[in-house]
C-alpha cells in the first residue's frame, strides 16, 4: 500500500518517510511505484531543492525487497500473479537508476537495518548523494544467503568498492556497521543514533538548497566517534582470501587461516547457495567494467534466469516461510557448480532492443 510512503515538502526539502515497520520496511511493488512517483515530480519541482529519505522506525530504514512476495509470485502462473515479479523488478532496478542519478541532493538516513533493496534505494550516485550512517546500521548485501544475488546496482556498487571488498560482502553476505561502511566507501557521514532529533531539526530549518553542505558540516563534529574498521584492520587478509581465481580457490584459502575473521567468513559461504556464489563473483567481474545502466541491465537477466532456476524460490522457503534453514540448493555443493551452469545466466534472455530496461542510459 502506498500508505507506507509518507511524503512531505517543507522548506525546499522533500522528505519521504517509509513506514511499514513490521516488515522492517520492505519494499512492496507498489512502494517502489510510490517512490518512483514522488522522485520524479519532485525531479522536476522548483519548490524541491533536497530529497532526504528515512523511516518511521529506528530498526531500520528499509530490509529490502518483499521476499515473501517473491516467493508467492514466483510460484503463481502469470495469470495468478508472477507477472508482478517482472513488474517489480524492472521497475526497482528503474528506481535504482533514478536515484544514482538523481539531480538534486538526495540524503539517505541509513538508521537501523539497511539490506538488499533498501541498499539500492540508499545508495545515491556520487554527484548528489549523502548517505548518512548511524551507531545503529546494520548494512549488507545478504542476497546469497536466500539463492539470490547482490543487484539493486550491486553489480556496480560492490564491483567498484576498493580492493576485494565487494567480493568479501557479496559473497559471504554479512553484515557491517557504520565504520566499515565508510571504509568501503558505502556511506559518506556517521551521526549518533542520539543526534538524529538534532539532524531532524537541522534539516527542518535548513532552506533545502543549502542542506547537504549543513548535515556535513553537522556530522563532521562527530567523525571522530565513528570506531575503527573491522574491514580496514583485515583489509590484506581479505584481498589475499578474496582475490583468488573462483569461489572454491577462495574457500580453500580461507580454510587455511586459522583467523577468527576468516573462519567466520568461510562458515558464512558454507552456507550459502554454491551456484549463486559462483553467479555472483562473475557478475562482479563483469560489472567492474560496465556503467550502471549496463550492471542493471544485466542484473535484470539476472533476476530472470535465477527464478526460472528456482534458487531464490528455495532460498526464501527455508529462510522465511517454513523457517527450517535447511534449502536444498541445486546443486547442492561447490564441486558440482561447472562454468556452463554459471555461463546459463548470463546469456541474454531478450533481444537488445526488447529488453525492459532498454531505455536506461
Amino acid at each position: 500500500m502506498t500508505d507506507f510512503v509518507l511524503t512531505r515538502v517543507a522548506n525546499g526539502t522533500g522528505t519521504i518517510t517509509l513506514d511499514r515497520p513490521k516488515a522492517l520496511n520492505s519494499l512492496s511493488l507498489e512502494m517502489v511505484r510510490r517512490l518512483t512517483e514522488v522522485l520524479l515530480a519532485w525531479r522536476d519541482d522548483a519548490n524541491v531543492d533536497a530529497v532526504v529519505i528515512t523511516s518511521s522506525s529506528e530498526k531500520a530504514l528499509c530490509a529490502g525487497g518483499d521476499i515473501r512476495f517473491f516467493h508467492e509470485a514466483g510460484h503463481a502462473t502469470p495469470m495468478g500473479g508472477s507477472a508482478l515479479l517482472e513488474d517489480f523488478f524492472t521497475e526497482e532496478y528503474a528506481l535504482n537508476h533514478l536515484i544514482h542519478f538523481y539531480p538534486k541532493p538526495y540524503v539517505s538516513i541509513m538508521d537501523g537495518v539497511v539490506m538488499g533493496g533498501g541498499m539500492g534505494i540508499a545508495q545515491g550516485g556520487p554527484e548528489t548523494g549523502l548517505r548518512i550512517v548511524t551507531d545503529r546500521t546494520k548494512m549488507a548485501m545478504p542476497e546469497v544467503n536466500i539463492g539470490l544475488f547482490p543487484d539493486v546496482g550491486g553489480s556496480h556498487f560492490l564491483s567498484h568498492a576498493p580492493g576485494q571488498l565487494g567480493n568479501y560482502l557479496g559473497l559471504t553476505g554479512l553484515t557491517i556497521g557504520a565504520a566499515d561502511g565508510l571504509y568501503v566507501g558505502l556511506a559518506d557521514v556517521y551521526v549518533p543514533g542520539a543526534q538524529l532529533g538534532a539532524l531532524t531539526a537541522l534539516i527542518e530549518s535548513t532552506p533545502g538548497a543549502q542542506l547537504a553542505d549543513a548535515i556535513r558540516g553537522f556530522a563532521a563534529g562527530f567523525a571522530s566517534e565513528v570506531g575503527a574498521s573491522e574491514l580496514q584492520a583485515q583489509r590484506a587478509a581479505i584481498d589475499a582470501h578474496f582475490g583468488a581465481a573462483s569461489v572454491a580457490a577462495i574457500m580453500e584459502s580461507l580454510s587455511r587461516d586459522e583467523n577468527p575473521f576468516a573462519q567466520k567468513a568461510l562458515a558464512a559461504m558454507r552456507q550459502r547457495s554454491p551456484l549463486m556464489m559462483c553467479v555472483t563473483r562473475e557478475m562482479l567481474v563483469r560489472g567492474a567494467a560496465m556503467d550502471v545502466a549496463d550492471c542493471l541491465r544485466m542484473e535484470r537477466s539476472l533476476v530472470r534466469r535465477n527464478f526460472e532456476h528456482g534458487e531464490v524460490l528455495e532460498g526464501v522457503r527455508a529462510l522465511v516461510i517454513d523457517k527450517d534453514n535447511a534449502p536444498k540448493w541445486n546443486p547442492a555443493t561447490l564441486e558440482e557448480v561447472t562454468p556452463a551452469m554459471v555461463e546459463r545466466f548470463f546469456e541474454p534472455v531478450w533481444p537488445a532492443c526488447a529488453h525492459p530496461l532498454r531505455h536506461l542510459d
